[in-house]
């Protein structure tokens, strides 16, 4: 079955561009050129990956983003003008798996795509392994592998796919403190650059999420290090 990714995107040209360059590649392709009109598809259609322009007209596309991490968990590339290091920090940090700069190369983009649909597949097939744990805990915090929940004090933190995977490796694994390119290797599956800040981004984002519940620290920075859960 092919992959099915919506594009949005208000450029005509891009838009048309991206869905000929996907479609091409072997996956299906559905174009919105909206931040609204892209609202409402993913609302009436179930897809596997989202390409988001950011600079859209009216609901831009920071703030869809805000509204996709808030129920759906698809890999979700933003298509960014801006190429500075705060403005991709913000991109991650909003809640972006992945970011690209226009003007992009084909091969690029495809590449960035099949990393993210290798990693959301990965993914699933770690939820359907029967050996994996049903709940991980830390104090109040509750991790569920099988359905992508995480709960703190009975609340529901929304956590976008590799925060909620770097919060599970964590939990997991207790005592255990994990330099950031351990982090970005298992949970990006792919090499660390040293300059590249995805890891603090994502670590600062969850921590901003629990913080909104509890005054309490979950993840230990050790310095010089990396990170632990704290137990």
């Amino acid at each position: 079955m092919k992959n099915k990714i919506l594009v949005i995107e208000d450029d005509a040209d891009i838009n048309t561009l991206l869905k000929k360059i996907l479609e091409r590649a072997g996956y299906e392709a559905e174009t919105a050129f909206s931040g609204t009109e892209g609202r409402l598809l993913l609302k009436l259609n179930t897809y596997d990956l989202v390409l988001l322009d950011l600079m859209l007209p009216g609901l831009s596309g920071e703030e869809l983003l805000t509204e996709i991490r808030k129920t759906l968990r698809m890999p979700v590339i933003a298509l960014t003008a801006k190429a500075g290091l705060s403005d991709k920090v913000n991109v991650l940090g909003s809640g972006a798996d992945d970011y690209i700069t226009k003007p992009f190369e084909k091969q690029e983009l495809l590449a960035r795509i099949q990393a993210q649909l290798r990693r959301a597949g990965d993914y699933s097939a770690v939820q359907a392994d029967a050996s994996s744990p049903q709940k991980l805990t830390c104090r109040e915090l509750e991790l569920y592998p099988e359905n992508h929940r995480v709960l703190l004090r009975g609340e529901e933190i929304p956590l976008t796919t590799h925060e909620f995977l770097l919060l599970q490796l964590l939990m997991a694994n207790p005592q255990k403190v994990f330099s950031r390119e351990n982090l970005y290797q298992s949970v990006w599956n792919s090499d660390f650059y040293g300059e590249d800040n995805a890891v603090s981004v994502h670590i600062s984002n969850i921590r901003k999420k629990l913080a909104a519940l509890t005054d309490e620290e979950y993840i230990q920075t050790v310095w010089g290090i990396g990170y632990k859960i704290n137990l």
